[in-house]
């Protein structure tokens, strides 16, 4: 009767042998599968500048009132903007997306005119948006309103990326 039962058993547990590799597989995919979306969803934003991080990261203008010296180690492209402006809400998603597409390559800044009036004086800031494309060797070249995704791309080709 024992071997019987054993038997039994044996058979039982090898029918069930390809569902619980397949379980197995199931969950060995799907512990992977947030991992995949976590690294997906890691986004890169603009950063928000003040007067000092804009004098470390960017230009210290007031070590260098005459003369245009960057700081930065990589190209950058600074949203001039303000938390009322319709146009410059418009365009904020595709600065964020700028920020995650271009990570490495440009450093994606932002400066609320409100908040730092002297850094949009310095520029001559009197509309918005206005966007500043900083290369690492010349002078920045300004933007005036509101462009599509595809506009800001091309200026960060040709401005920012060129060899």
């Amino acid at each position: 009767m024992k071997s019987t039962f054993f038997t039994l058993f044996l058979v039982v547990l090898m029918s069930l042998l390809p569902f619980l590799a397949e379980a197995q597989e199931v969950t060995s995919v799907s512990d992977s599968v947030p991992a995949l979306t976590a690294k997906k969803a890691q986004k890169v934003l603009p950063v928000e500048l003040t007067k000092e991080t804009f004098r470390q990261r960017v230009m210290d203008f007031e070590a260098h009132p005459k003369e245009w010296v960057y700081a930065g180690d990589k190209p950058a492209v600074i949203d001039f903007y303000a938390t009322w402006c319709g146009p410059c809400k418009q365009v904020a998603p595709i600065f964020q997306q700028l920020a995650s597409e271009y990570a490495g390559k440009v450093d994606v800044y932002k400066i609320d005119i409100d908040r730092q009036p002297e850094l949009a004086a310095l520029f001559g800031v009197r509309s918005i948006p206005t966007v500043l494309f900083i290369p690492m060797k010349g002078l920045p070249k300004k933007a005036v309103g509101a462009m599509p995704k595809d506009s800001y791309e091309e200026a960060i080709h040709e401005v920012l990326l060129v060899p």
